[in-house]
This record gives C-alpha cells, sequence and structure tokens, in this order.
C-alpha cells in the first residue's frame, strides 16, 4: 500500500483554537436561518453518497457518511474522519461525519488527498488522478481521529461575470461535475445566475413589457453578464424563448443539486438596469439613460443603458417583484441576494446623505420580497473607483442597511486588499477573496503566499469582520495549483508552508513522486507563482492580445524588466477600458526571470518519461511550454518592430518570420491537448442550439466574446478586442496568425515603398478579416492530435537547447 510522507501535513489540522461565536455576532441569525433551510440529513447524506458514485464508484461502500450537528465540532462547522468499526471483510472502511454534505465531501476529498494522494482538478486542466488510491479494502487507515473546522463560516464562489465566460455554454452533465467541484472544495456559498431572464420576463410582463421590448433589452447569451450590469444591451440577441425556457430549467437543477449537498445559493436581485419601454411606459419615473460604455461610436443599439434611481418607488416595487417570483419559482431556497447598482456606474453626487438614502431604497427593495434579505454586495468599486469612494461615502454605503445586512466581497485582496484600509469596511462582514483571472484569459500566474497567508492575515488581525473566503476570477479552468491551495484556506488556521505544500501537490497530481518536476515546481513557486508587483494580470502576451499602434510614433520597449514594480491598473482606472492609439507600445506583463521558467521546463521535460499517460501531466506540460514560448515570442515582436524603428527590412523580415513561426508552432503544441481547442468552444454553443438561427446566433456569440468582443467600424477596433483572448489551437493559427502576417506585411511594405506606416490601412484590412471570422462557420478539431511530450521536447531543443 502507498503511504505519503505528507499525512503529518494534515495531522497539524486537528489542533484548532475554537473561534468564538461572538466574533460573527453581526451574522449569527443569519448562519441559524440558513441552517433551518438545509436539506433534511438523509437527503444530504444521500448527495454526498452521489459525488462519491461520481468520483471513484469503485469505493461507494467505502465509505459511511453521516450528517452531525454543530455541537458535535464546538459550535461551528467542521469534519471528522475515523476508522470504521467494521465487523467483516467488506464494507466501510472510513466514516466521515460532517455538519453538511458539504463539509462531508470536504472531508472526503481531504482524506484523498493527504492520506490516497489523490488530486482532483477541473476535466479542462487535467481532471482527476485517483490512480494511487488503493483498492477497496485496502485504505490507508488513520492514527487518530481527524477533526477539522473552518475558522470562518463561508467558502464563496463565483465572479458575476464568470456565468459568460466559462458558464455560458454549460448543460447540466457539465454544471453536474462542477457542483461536484464546489463541494468538494468546500464551497458552501455558490452564486447561482442561471436563467434570471426567464425570471425577468415573468415579472417584466407584469409591468407591461412586452417580448419585443425585451429582444432589445438582454444581450446574447456570451454577453448576458454585461447586460445584466447595464453596461450594454441587446448586443448578441435576441433571446429565443427556447434559450429563456431550458436555462430556466437548468437553473433549477443547480439550485436544487446545490441545495441536496447543504449548499447556500446567491441569487440575482434588482440592481436598476431597465428595458427603454419602461421610460415610455412610466414617464414619471426617475429613468437615466447611462453613458457610453465602450462603444465605437455610441451606436444606440445596444449603447447606453437606462437605470430606474433607487429612491423611485417603482424601484422598489420591481425589486420586490423579481424577489418574490425567484421565492415562487425556486422556493424559500435561501436569504442572500447579490446587488451592484454602483458598480462601474458611479452615483451623481458625493453626498453622503444621498448615497445613504440610495442604498436602504436598494436594500428595501430586498427586504419587501423577502423580509431576512441580505445583502451581497461586490467591494470592486472601492478600488476601481476609489477616487469617488472616499472614507465618508464607503461608511454611508455600508451603513446605509441595517447591522448585519450586508455582506461585502473583498474582491480583490489577494493583491489590493480593501479591508486593511477601510477599518475593515467600517465594521461591515466581508469575505476575502481572490479574483486572480480577467477574461478567462489562459496565463500561468499566481501569488500562491498571498492566497496562503492573507485569509489568516485578515481573520487573526484585531477587530477582524472577516466571515468568509472566496474565489472571484472572471474566469475558470486554469492554473489548477491556484485553486487547489485557495478553497484549502477555508478550513486553515494556520498560514501553508507552500513550499512543502507544493511537494505533496506535484506527486498527488501526478500519482507519484519525481524529484526533477518537484524541482521544476520549487522554480515556478519563485517565479510565475510569486508575482508580488501589484499588476492585475490580464494576459497581455503580444500573440493574443496585438498591439494596435504606430510603431513610428515614439517608441518604448514594451518588455519591462521583471524587477520592476508597474501599476498595469491603477486605483481609480476601470478593468476595461484600453487605448485605443497609443502613443508607445502597450506592456506585456513579465513579473519573473524567463531564464528561469525555461530550466523549470526543462526539469518537467526530463521527468516526463516517468508519467507516459498522466492527463494532469501532459496538460501541466503544455501549458508551461505555451507560457515560456509566449514570453519568448514577446521579445521576438520588440525585435521586430526595433527593426522597423532601425528601418532594417532584413532584420524586419527576419524577426516577423521568427515570430510567425513562433506562432505556428504553439498552435501545434495546443492542438496536442484536448484543452486547448477553439472547437470544444465553439462546438459547446451550438449543441444548445434548437433551430438553425440559433446555431447562427450562438456561434457568432462564442466568437465575437473571444476575439473582438464588441463592436467596429471599418477603421477602428472595438475598445474591448482581445479581453477574453485564448491561447487555444485554431483560434491561434487562424486569428492571431493573419492578424500578426498582415501587420508585419504592411510595415515591410512602408519601409519597401520608404512611406509611414500606415495604421488605417491595416486596421481596414484586419477588422474585414476578423469580422468574416466572426461570422465564420468553419469546423475545428475537437480531439487532439500528436504526442504533447515530443512537441513539447522538440520545441525547447528548437528554441532554448542552444
Amino acid at each position: 500500500m502507498l503511504k505519503f510522507k505528507f499525512q503529518f501535513l494534515v495531522l497539524i489540522l486537528t489542533i484548532i483554537v475554537p473561534t468564538a461565536l461572538s466574533k460573527f455576532e453581526a451574522i449569527e441569525p443569519l448562519l441559524k436561518r440558513l441552517d433551518s433551510k438545509r436539506a433534511l440529513p438523509s437527503v444530504q447524506e444521500a448527495a454526498a453518497k452521489g459525488v462519491l458514485k461520481r468520483l471513484i464508484p469503485t469505493h461507494l461502500s467505502s465509505f459511511e457518511f453521516n450528517i452531525v450537528s454543530k455541537e458535535a465540532c464546538g459550535g461551528v462547522n467542521c469534519f471528522l474522519i475515523n476508522n470504521h468499526n467494521k465487523s467483516g471483510k467488506y464494507g466501510p472502511e472510513i466514516i466521515i461525519r460532517g455538519t453538511t454534505a458539504v463539509e462531508i465531501a470536504s472531508g472526503l476529498h481531504w482524506y484523498l488527498k493527504y492520506w490516497c494522494g489523490a488530486h482532483v482538478s477541473w476535466d479542462k486542466t487535467g481532471g482527476i488522478q485517483t490512480t494511487s488510491i488503493p483498492k477497496p479494502g485496502s485504505l490507508p487507515l488513520l492514527k487518530d481521529e481527524v477533526l477539522v473546522k473552518r475558522p470562518v463560516p463561508w467558502n464563496y464562489y463565483q465572479n458575476v461575470v464568470t456565468s459568460s465566460y466559462s458558464y455560458v455554454w454549460w448543460d447540466w452533465e457539465r454544471w453536474e461535475k462542477e457542483v461536484d467541484w464546489m463541494v468538494l472544495q468546500g464551497v458552501n456559498l455558490p452564486l447561482a445566475f442561471t436563467g434570471q431572464e426567464a425570471i425577468w420576463q415573468k415579472v417584466l410582463k407584469d409591468f407591461n413589457i412586452s417580448s419585443e421590448d425585451l429582444n432589445n433589452f438582454f444581450g446574447g447569451p456570451a454577453f448576458l453578464a454585461w447586460a445584466r450590469m447595464g453596461n450594454l444591451h441587446g448586443w448578441g440577441g435576441p433571446l429565443s424563448q427556447n434559450w429563456l425556457d431550458k436555462q430556466l430549467v437548468l437553473q433549477k437543477q443547480i439550485i436544487s443539486r446545490m441545495l441536496e449537498l447543504g449548499m447556500t445559493p446567491v441569487l440575482p436581485s434588482f440592481a436598476g438596469n431597465v428595458p427603454a419601454a419602461l421610460a415610455t411606459i412610466f414617464p414619471k419615473a426617475k429613468i437615466t439613460r447611462l453613458g457610453d460604455w465602450n462603444t465605437v461610436d455610441g451606436d444606440p443599439r445596444w449603447c447606453c443603458t437606462y437605470l430606474l434611481d433607487p429612491s423611485d418607488p417603482l424601484f422598489v416595487d420591481i425589486g420586490e417583484a423579481f424577489i418574490k417570483k425567484q421565492i415562487k419559482e425556486y422556493g424559500d431556497v435561501t436569504d442572500i441576494y447579490n446587488c451592484d447598482t454602483f458598480n462601474e456606474n458611479t452615483p451623481p453626487t458625493n453626498d453622503t446623505t444621498y448615497i445613504s438614502t440610495l442604498g436602504a431604497a436598494v436594500y428595501k427593495a430586498m427586504s419587501k420580497g423577502d423580509r431576512d434579505a441580505v445583502w451581497l454586495m461586490q467591494g470592486w468599486l472601492f478600488y476601481s473607483d476609489s477616487s469617488f469612494w472616499k472614507p465618508p461615502q464607503m461608511k454611508a454605503l455600508l451603513h446605509s442597511v441595517p447591522f448585519g445586512k450586508m455582506i461585502v466581497l473583498d474582491l480583490f485582496a489577494d493583491v489590493k486588499p480593501i479591508w486593511k484600509t477601510s477599518f475593515q469596511f467600517y465594521g461591515t462582514p466581508y469575505v476575502w477573496c481572490m479574483l486572480h483571472n480577467f477574461g478567462g484569459n489562459i496565463e500561468m500566474y499566481g501569488i500562491l503566499d498571498a492566497i496562503s497567508s492573507g485569509p489568516v492575515d485578515a481573520r487573526v488581525s484585531a477587530n477582524s469582520t472577516m466571515v468568509g473566503v472566496g474565489m472571484c476570477m472572471e474566469g475558470i479552468e486554469h492554473n489548477p495549483v491556484v485553486y487547489e491551495l485557495m478553497p484549502e484556506m477555508a478550513f486553515r488556521d494556520n498560514k501553508v508552508q507552500v513550499l512543502e505544500w507544493l511537494k505533496s501537490y506535484s506527486r498527488r497530481r501526478y500519482g507519484k513522486a519525481d524529484h526533477q518536476v518537484e524541482a521544476a515546481w520549487e522554480i515556478l513557486y519563485h517565479t510565475i507563482y510569486n508575482c508580488t508587483d501589484g499588476i492585475a494580470d490580464h494576459n497581455h502576451d503580444y500573440i493574443v492580445m496585438f498591439p494596435d499602434w504606430d510603431p513610428s510614433t515614439n517608441f518604448k520597449s514594451g518588455i519591462p524588466n521583471h524587477q520592476n514594480k508597474i501599476e498595469f491598473l491603477p486605483p481609480g482606472s476601470r478593468r476595461y477600458l484600453f487605448q485605443e492609439t497609443p502613443s508607445e507600445m502597450p506592456k506585456a506583463h513579465l513579473w519573473y526571470s524567463p531564464d528561469d521558467v525555461i530550466k523549470a521546463l526543462q526539469l518537467f521535460l526530463a521527468g516526463g518519461k516517468n508519467f507516459a499517460g498522466s492527463l494532469t501531466y501532459r496538460y501541466d506540460l503544455v501549458d508551461l511550454t505555451r507560457q515560456v514560448l509566449s514570453k519568448l515570442a514577446n521579445q521576438v515582436y520588440i525585435n521586430a518592430v526595433t527593426s522597423f524603428q532601425k528601418k532594417d527590412i532584413d532584420a524586419l523580415r527576419s524577426h516577423s518570420n521568427n515570430l510567425l513561426q513562433l506562432i505556428k508552432d504553439i498552435d501545434v503544441l495546443l492542438a496536442s491537448d484536448d484543452n486547448f481547442l477553439v472547437g470544444t468552444w465553439l462546438e459547446s454553443a451550438k449543441k444548445l442550439a434548437v433551430t438553425a438561427s440559433e446555431i447562427k446566433q450562438y456561434e457568432w456569440n462564442a466568437r465575437t466574446q473571444v476575439t473582438m468582443w464588441y463592436d467596429t467600424n471599418k477603421t477602428t477596433q472595438s475598445k474591448l478586442h482581445d479581453y477574453a483572448n485564448k491561447f487555444w489551437s485554431g483560434i491561434v493559427e487562424n486569428y492571431y496568425l493573419p492578424r500578426a502576417a498582415t501587420y508585419f506585411n504592411h510595415l515591410s511594405e512602408s519601409l519597401k515603398q520608404n512611406k509611414k506606416f500606415n495604421l488605417i490601412e491595416w486596421r481596414k484590412q484586419w477588422i474585414l478579416h476578423s469580422n468574416k471570422w466572426q461570422e465564420g462557420n468553419e469546423l475545428y478539431p475537437v480531439k487532439a492530435k500528436g504526442d504533447a511530450l515530443a512537441i513539447s521536447q522538440a520545441l525547447y531543443e528548437k528554441y532554448f537547447a542552444k
């Protein structure tokens, strides 16, 4: 039987200092109400068994699950793991008890990780590794009972835009896997935003809004998040009745499973975004048309949405109706509702009385629909619009609702924690969150030290009001190491020794130990996963976010010294704004020594022979090789542009050809793993369609989101182009490659003809090509081809062996 030396890491957690209940006094009534809403113990135990059956069906009889009261855990949520006192040869070997099915599943995951050396990640990041689990009847026994308590009540999950960047094309089969992943990671407070347009259709019908009015209100499937936030309307739409009905059915399946597992779903509430027709139907209502949000020409077909002022009585009427309609459809399933009325919508005045009145009105709409409602608010606005939200304004909003009726997500605490500068949100309970990802970009990146210590520092700080940890990434299915460590912090009372943890992680992820791979991970910990420059990591590698600029202008290298601190996203900026015609090239983010990471790749390759057939190893190898080549491509791009600056046409041709070949090689690399294929994204979109017109619409939505994102004209790219860029085979060769090729052709021609580079002409050509690709329907592979290890090895030797 395989035993792991890292079991001692877990035993530390059996000694936990009890958390005083008074620390959570503000939310104690809420916690008691939510406990009363949970499914019966028998239902939760059966749901946890279902998770086990789907994860390792061979071991279904090896575990016994029991729900216990909080009193068994000292008044908090916990799980307990014991050897089972079995009398016969067959039957349960391990008994796991927990206060909810979430705790039971978390205990199961903990045991499988730290006693059996197993690993669970998303399918698209390599999936599960269970080959290390001994056969039934031979599971490792525990020396002592393991008791692990939650130091804070909640483990929150999702961002309001994850529904569009990651979940948009999911069916129940995929959602079931995600809920299983959530519960194994200990998530007990997830957003549940699917299908809300069907609820809105029913609610707004009672306010005389027709289906035709809604056609111009809802965004298309891939852009619903921003239509919900009032950034745009109609873009990518309309939504068919088929979409609305199926998404509502899906939402009910999702919520039902969450409830069976003891989770508390967070439902949406009314933030003030209304159809244009409402202003006509209620001419006296305080409805304001908002300004432009990133359109090229202010096209009224999708620009400038309408906001109903929270102080208007109609706001409360609509908000109440929406909450009540959700309760009618789903049942009394939660008391927690998300609302972000002021997120990237600055109030018209900084008068604190006005702000307090607005906040009170927003909460009134919730509480009239659910008298026990609690407002969950993203705290992004306190960072992104910090020039407005000074301490008096913050305090006015946070104190505009009764004590204990608001919870704030410290959304960007992994990089820019607000709790440190706001007197713990002026007494308001908050959740320490990791944002980590923008646009669902594929980039190896993280701050493992911040994750392993930040939540602990916040929780033990003086006068702490922290009540949970959370993951608020814009997109998922990347960086599995980050998404294994972060949810563990929901159960860890002390800081994690990351280097030791990574050694055990490496063994679990690949099923065995390899000293070269472990050495590679040590390098990655000190480089890629040690970003301390304060930059919000949005992948700006030049292949996927090609600079839209004229290099004839004043030139500065876009490659920063990895030791310099560069603020890409300073307080007061908007995460969605981009410069249209920068006078100097946008900077690609580089926060580590590329040579060190090349060494890590060399070590990773050297261990490859020991991991034949390992999907987790293959994913990490392809991703690491891609990362190294992409950063190399940034430098090659700089070399090409520098040659243009020097009017050296031969050097320009040489460097640009090198870049184009790099792009082709990266596409071949990505094609060798099923999880880096654009075809999967496109086919999942079409699979949800029923009619031919839906197939065309959904595919356009899917293609547009990951390329131009928003509108263009003949000479101006979308202001959001490449925001959701993806390193996927197919899009790399058929979209990014021709873009770079046409650009460098124009540069070469300008030198040949001794003329100024014509940026507008290149834009015309490129935008036309992009729009055609967005409207295309050519098929892309959904299965990998090629030997990933052989391809990675060959590319290493081609570019780095010398």
